[in-house]
């Protein structure tokens, strides 16, 4: 069994040299945002869901990005309502949100 339910990772990757990455869409404000959405839920720590930032996931063109594990579900999004939908429909009632899947 897993430490986490769910395990969350918010690309939050910044590139030298200018090119398209995650942070230019906001990504560390939208992964402290579902972090914070997800401790006033009470869903965080052991046997619950953790929020993570990761470096280059490699799906840059796809604009910003993040995984659920365990069942590897990639999203986009835009703004905090494309990541409250992600929390409550994904995280707290495990169903994908298809509008968001990439």
């Amino acid at each position: 069994m897993s430490y986490y339910e769910k395990h969350v990772f918010f690309c939050t990757n910044v590139r030298e040299d200018g090119g398209q990455c995650c942070s230019q869409h906001g990504a560390q404000e939208m992964r402290d945002y579902a972090k914070s959405r997800i401790k006033k839920l009470d869903l965080n720590g052991e046997g619950k869901i953790r929020i993570n930032s990761a470096g280059c996931l490699d799906r840059c063109g796809e604009g910003p990005v993040l995984v659920v594990y365990p069942e590897a579900v990639w999203y986009t999004y835009v703004d905090k309502e494309d990541i409250d939908e992600i929390v409550d429909q994904h995280l707290v009632n495990g169903k994908i949100v298809e509008r968001l899947k990439i």
